[in-house]
């Protein structure tokens, strides 16, 4: 599904402030694995997150998605494949319209923009069933403004909103960084829901171990741009929580 061939990436190149952030990665992530890469500040896995994304373009090196070369496509065109939830609550979502405006964005993010009525009643009935999976009791506030809403809230929404438009890969920028324990626990139990319901390919960036060890198919440790533990599912179903934070000792 995603395939990255000896990338490197290079911030400030030549200059005093030189960051190596990724240092000739290649990695193969199947389809429908769930990936968690963990790593301390300054190991090049946001900057590896950014470059499967699009927001930066590698140096050197290739990345294909669905055997698709994308190494030069900007973010923008390769949503066909990619949703991504971001560290960043407000970052997923337009903060002066209505839930329902979002979600109906969110519907139509890789499809073609006509004039037609947006929003119906099939359609409202239909959002409003998705969020009250999440038992927030959001249901029933769909004409309320995104803004509004706890960062917990819009996380979690903005999880939802990420597969009402086709995708098959979904990347995970520190989805809980930002949020108090009870919502990081239902925004991430959505994930891994949705995940596994919609069979999508999965990339988790996190600094939660308990996170890393309860969710995920997959795990591996950056350093210094560079991957220093990869461990298959079979591997990190052996691990014990203890060995996590005994790879950060």
């Amino acid at each position: 599904m995603i395939a990255i061939n000896d990338i490197h990436k290079t911030f400030n190149k030549g200059k005093a402030n030189q960051v190596n952030a990724v240092n000739g990665i290649s990695l193969h992530i199947a389809e429908e694995e769930f990936l968690v890469i963990v790593g301390s500040n300054g190991s090049g896995k946001t900057t590896l997150l950014n470059l499967v994304a699009g927001s930066v373009f590698p140096d050197t090196g290739s990345i294909s998605i669905d055997e698709n070369n994308v190494s030069k496509l900007p973010d923008y065109h390769r949503s066909q494949w990619i949703a991504r939830v971001f560290q960043n609550p407000v970052s997923g979502t337009a903060s002066d319209l209505s839930i329902l405006d979002n979600f109906r964005l969110a519907a139509i993010r890789t499809k073609a923009k006509g004039l037609s009525i947006g929003i119906n009643d099939k359609f409202k009935q239909q959002v409003k069933e998705k969020i009250a999976t999440l038992g927030m009791g959001l249901e029933n506030k769909v004409e309320q403004s995104m803004g509004t809403l706890s960062g917990g809230q819009r996380q979690a929404l903005t999880l939802l909103m990420s597969v009402m438009d086709s995708c098959k890969v979904l990347l995970l920028d520190e989805p809980t960084a930002a949020l108090d324990p009870r919502s990081a626990e239902v925004v991430m139990r959505t994930a891994d829901k949705l995940i596994t319901d919609f069979k999508l390919t999965a990339i988790l960036i996190t600094h939660n171990l308990k996170d890393a060890y309860n969710y995920g198919t997959r795990i591996m440790q950056m350093s210094e741009g560079l991957v220093l533990r990869d461990l298959n599912n079979k591997q990190k179903s052996d691990l014990k929580q203890n060995d996590l934070f005994d790879w950060f000792g």
